[in-house]
Formats: structure tokens, C-alpha cells, sequence
């Protein structure tokens, strides 16, 4: 039997403010807030059957693009998005000044 690769893509649901990877029934999420021209990430849940494959980081880096291209202020509520951004250079720009 064979099966179909997965393709692990990151949607992005803008009618549940998410980014999101479904894989075996299970979904993976990244959620955020919108304000005006600031983004506000406030959460990241990957199942504990989906972990260790990298979807976090793949979720986090699709949000952050996200806002890049729509030339919005980034505030990392969620602790793993806040990290992200601190170990990644090229998103440090991203971050609102408080």
C-alpha cells in the first residue's frame, strides 16, 4: 500500500484568524489577532501526535511572512513566537517597538 505524501502546507483560515496544517485528522494552529496594522500572535498548538516534525516553526515562519507582506507591526504574545523571533534575525524587524 501506498500512500500520498504529506505536504505538511501551512493555509492560512482568515475567517478563524489562523494559520493552520491539518495532517492525519489532526490540526495544527497558529493564532493571531488583527489591530489595525499590528498583528498580535496569541497562540501555538501542535498535537502531541504531530510534534517534533517542525510545524511550529513552519506555522510561525508562514505568519510572519504573512506580515511582512502585508506590512504589518508583529506582537508576540505566544511564548514560541516570541523565541522564534529571537532566534531568527531576518523577522527581528517584524517586533513593534513597546
Amino acid at each position: 500500500m501506498t500512500t500520498s505524501p504529506e505536504t505538511n502546507e501551512v493555509k492560512h483560515n482568515s475567517a478563524e484568524n489562523r494559520f493552520q496544517v491539518e495532517i492525519e485528522s489532526h490540526l495544527a494552529v497558529l493564532e493571531y489577532k488583527l489591530d489595525g496594522s499590528t498583528i498580535i500572535f496569541t497562540h501555538t498548538g501542535v498535537p502531541s501526535a504531530l510534534e517534533g516534525r517542525g510545524l511550529g516553526s513552519k506555522l510561525v515562519r508562514a505568519g510572519l511572512d504573512y506580515a511582512r507582506a502585508q506590512g504589518l507591526s508583529v506582537v508576540p504574545l505566544c511564548s514560541f513566537v516570541a523565541s522564534y523571533i529571537q532566534k531568527k534575525p531576518e523577522y527581528q524587524d517584524l517586533r513593534k517597538a513597546e
